[in-house]
């Protein structure tokens, strides 16, 4: 039984190291896959997704140049109208000179008559009718500048109420122009990332976006338009198709370069039109019409937020100025949602 029992304890004991090698191997590489698992990179987004990405950017950058194209109209107003006050205010304060000039006359005269009243003044005069008749002109200008004066003061009051609010209105609008630019910023900071992802893709994947991504390079090349519109519509339409190939740039009105609303507001102004700056001052003018019922010439906005704006052509086409990048083009309104269209002419 002894002769049994040595060779059972060598069994066991040659065999537990290998077993505590085995789960330590084990555990080894189940630590191993968890350090790979925690330090691989994130996947690649699909190239679906980069084209969703940079669309979803470009529409945030189209909503912040309207925004940064309102601001900056409503500055300029605000300018205008601080100027005007500022100009009341100097007008004010000339009169208040003029008036202090005559108080200057009086003073001298009566320091000149050593303060004496009126009543020995008239006894002491070599000329009495002469003195009546100029005390009288005396009377009557005091009582006009001391009329001017209570003018003036309520002028004055008013003026530096109208100055404070003008001041006020500009820090304000100041104030929201810095924010407008902290998000443009932003959205260049996006804009910036995806083209980073964009260059990193292979020239296989970039076939790929491409296939994915609409060209208007031979429609905006080749286009041309016969009508049938007429007039001051045929007029702006003409102005707009002469821009192809500019490039869009935010809050641009031309002649170089436009943003969306800037295109559409310049080609009516060529036209004859005064139409507002900004796509949602566009879309109040002229009468609502609906996409059943285009005519080339109309006003065409797309996106629930009413951020683009392009011209209508016929044909399911309209010219507008795209997005940063992008140049202005003839394309299919299929491309973008439909929001509202207007006739201005």
């Amino acid at each position: 039984m002894a002769s049994h029992r040595k060779p059972r304890t060598r069994i066991l004991a040659s065999a537990a190291p290998r077993a505590a090698v085995g789960v330590t191997a084990a555990a080894l590489a189940s630590v191993t896959l968890m350090s790979e698992s925690a330090n691989a990179a994130p996947a690649k987004p699909s190239i679906s997704e980069v084209k969703k990405e940079i669309d979803t950017l470009n529409q945030q950058a189209e909503v912040a140049t309207q925004q940064y194209d309102q601001a900056t109209e409503q500055t300029a107003q605000a300018r205008t109208k601080a100027n005007q006050l500022l100009t009341q205010v100097a007008q004010k304060t000339q009169k208040m000179n003029e008036t202090r000039r005559v108080l200057g006359q009086f003073a001298t005269a009566q320091y000149r008559d050593g303060g004496l009243d009126q009543t020995t003044q008239l006894l002491l005069s070599d000329d009495p009718e002469q003195f009546l008749e100029q005390s009288h002109m005396l009377d009557r200008l005091s009582s006009t500048q001391e009329q001017a004066l209570q003018t003036f003061k309520v002028q004055q009051e008013q003026a530096t109420i109208q100055r404070s609010q003008a001041t006020a209105s500009l820090n304000e609008l100041t104030t929201a122009q810095g924010r407008l630019a902290a998000q443009k910023k932003n959205v260049d900071a996006k804009l910036a990332a995806a083209q980073k992802l964009l260059n990193s893709l292979n020239a296989e994947q970039r076939r790929k976006l491409a296939a994915l991504t609409p060209s208007t390079a031979s429609a905006t090349a080749h286009y041309t338009y016969n009508g049938p519109a007429s007039g001051r519509a045929a007029a702006a339409i003409q102005f707009a198709l002469a821009q192809r190939g500019k490039p869009y740039a935010r809050g641009a009105t031309g002649p170089g370069a436009y943003d969306c609303s800037g295109l559409t507001q310049a080609a009516y102004a060529a036209a004859g039109v005064n139409i507002g700056r900004t796509t949602w001052d566009q879309v109040k003018e002229g009468v609502a019409v609906s996409e059943a019922d285009l005519r080339p010439g109309d006003l065409v906005f797309f996106y629930s937020g009413i951020s683009h704006v392009g011209i209508y052509l016929g044909g399911g086409n309209v010219v507008h100025a795209p997005h940063t990048g992008a140049t202005v083009e003839v394309a299919p309104m299929s491309w973008m949602p439909f929001a509202a269209a207007r006739r201005v002419a």
